[in-house]
């Protein structure tokens, strides 16, 4: 029997809304990783999203919707690239 609450992974739409430096919006968050005042990581439907900054908060989350809000000053954004186990080893071994 399967588990009622159990949702399936759907491809939320991922977008980031920069305002000015200091007011970030991202849509198609699946999970936050982690989050402090230099800095956060999520997982979002595109890959991971690391940004580090200044005096960072939540100002808004909704998992459900797949939405975070966050102030303070952004000062990178960076998308860090999935590994496939075994990818470089299985390419070389074809």
């Amino acid at each position: 029997m399967k588990q009622q609450d159990a949702k399936p992974e759907q491809a939320l739409p991922h977008d980031l809304i920069l305002e000015g430096r200091n007011k970030l919006t991202v849509t198609g968050v699946r999970r936050v990783i982690r989050c402090d005042a230099e800095g956060a990581a999520m997982l979002t439907s595109k890959g991971t999203l690391e940004l580090t900054g200044a005096e960072l908060s939540v100002t808004s989350l909704d998992l459900d919707k797949g939405e975070v809000k966050l102030t303070g000053r952004v000062d990178t954004l960076e998308y860090t690239a999935e590994h496939t186990p075994g990818g470089f080893l299985r390419r070389l071994v074809r």
